[in-house]
């Protein structure tokens, strides 16, 4: 497992489940994330190399949290529901458990 640094961005994916954004969040912050770190999302605002994706895994019934690390950002013409995060490319790094 990688060193985490939990004073980076972490963007949350909850894949359209807002009922677990709540439980989410406590799970992220419970493994060191601040809570000021941790922003939802959009397809129109892409994260930083370095920074961290917080993926609800696997939908439609998620059971935890993949945690991935941002290694290289590439402009793309953003698509679909997926937008710019199209030109990240990531890392599996850690996963937490939802309950």
């Amino acid at each position: 497992m990688a060193e985490i640094d939990t004073q980076k961005d972490v963007y949350l994916f909850l894949h359209g489940r807002m009922d677990l954004k709540e439980k989410a969040t406590n799970a992220l912050t419970a493994k060191g994330f601040a809570a000021d770190k941790i922003i939802m999302a959009l397809p129109t605002k892409v994260g930083e190399v370095g920074d961290y994706m917080a993926m609800l895994w696997m939908p439609p019934n998620p059971d935890h949290i993949k945690i991935q690390q941002i290694t290289k950002v590439e402009e793309v013409k953003p698509e679909g529901m997926i937008g710019l995060w199209k030109g990240a490319s990531k890392e599996d790094i850690d996963s937490i458990p939802l309950e």
